[in-house]
């Protein structure tokens, strides 16, 4: 037939009885917890032993040159050496030799008449410069300075560079004094054009520029001068070679009968320039000047005469006319000579 209509729910049952806890097998491990967050930093460990020494680095590169260093200062002078071994025995044998042996030292004067200071020639070495002094006078008396000789050469210029003492003394002191008005030097020159109208130079720094310049030198080449008496300048004797030409100076004299000149054997006697006037004349009243008083004497020339007659002579009281027959007639010329070293 057909099915009828559901009925209404039943009442709740009552509550069953509480079960037995019975416990069940252990399970699986279960999956990687996710990490945690970084924990605060720890305290400082003790140091650790040290490492085994590692193999050698390979070598760097050079680095940049350094700066120089401050300059030490000077050293004490250390004790001389212990007395050396005395020698062998020199053995003389003068036939292997060309020329002489120079073994003795020399010195050697030169003059510039300018304002440069002249060089030493080839072998020589320079001991002082200076200015060129020729004649000293005082109480009328003069005393030469051979220019070939170191004394010509002063260091120092003064325009009295000397001065009078008396024998005279009181309470153990001298009395000295400069005579101005009498006492002279007299100095070589440079090449200037002498005006004997102006006023006598009294500035030092003035004066100077009148005055030549001069070098000492020492070598160990022995030294001679060698005069022609001619226009022409001599060769230098067999083994000795020229140092210089020049001209052949005597002596000077100023007013009065004072003045002094240089030995013909000495170098001083051959000025290698012709300068007129040749020196210039300085007084103790503290100026100098070129006078028309003031003379030179030069060698002069021999001219042979072909016809000969006894008494008379070429050039006895001859006038020469200008500078340039005076050189060409009257000055002699002369040769400054080094001897030749010895080869070794």
């Amino acid at each position: 037939g057909v099915l009828g209509t559901p009925g209404a729910n039943g009442a709740d049952g009552a509550n069953g009885a509480d079960g037995g806890i019975v416990k069940g097998s252990e399970g699986l491990p279960g999956r990687n917890g996710a990490d945690g967050e970084t924990g605060a930093e720890g305290d400082t460990g003790a140091p650790g032993n040290d490492g085994e020494k590692g193999p050698k680095g390979v070598r760097g590169e050079s680095g940049q040159k350094g700066l120089a260093g401050v300059k030490g200062q000077t050293g004490r002078q250390g004790e001389d050496g212990s007395k050396g071994q005395r020698g062998p025995e020199g053995v003389c044998r003068p036939h292997e030799y060309q020329h002489p042996c120079n073994c003795d030292t020399h010195t050697l004067v030169r003059h510039s008449q300018s304002l440069d200071v002249p060089d030493c020639p080839t072998g020589y070495e320079s001991v002082w410069s200076g200015y060129s002094l020729m004649v000293l006078e005082g109480n009328g008396y003069g005393l030469a300075q051979d220019l070939g000789t170191t004394g010509s050469c002063s260091e120092d210029f003064q325009l009295m560079p000397f001065m009078q003492l008396y024998s005279s003394c009181e309470h153990d002191e001298c009395i000295h004094a400069s005579r101005r008005a009498s006492d002279k030097s007299f100095w070589l020159s440079v090449d200037v054009e002498a005006d004997f109208t102006l006023a006598p130079l009294t500035k030092i720094a003035e004066i100077k520029d009148h005055i030549s310049r001069c070098r000492v030198c020492v070598g160990t080449k022995l030294i001679l001068t060698k005069h022609s008496f001619t226009n022409t300048a001599p060769e230098c004797p067999s083994n000795f070679h020229p140092l210089w030409n020049g001209y052949s100076h005597l002596m000077i004299t100023p007013s009065g009968s004072s003045g002094g000149g240089q030995d013909l054997s000495s170098s001083g006697s051959c000025l290698e320039n012709f300068h007129q006037p040749t020196y210039i004349e300085c007084l103790g009243g503290g100026y100098c000047a070129h006078y028309i008083n003031n003379v030179d004497f030069w060698l002069a020339q021999n001219h042979k005469s072909t016809t000969y007659q006894p008494g008379v002579y070429w050039d006895l009281g001859n006038v020469y006319s200008g500078l340039e027959e005076v050189l060409e007639k009257g000055v002699t010329r002369c040769t400054v000579c080094a001897r030749n070293t010895a080869p070794r």
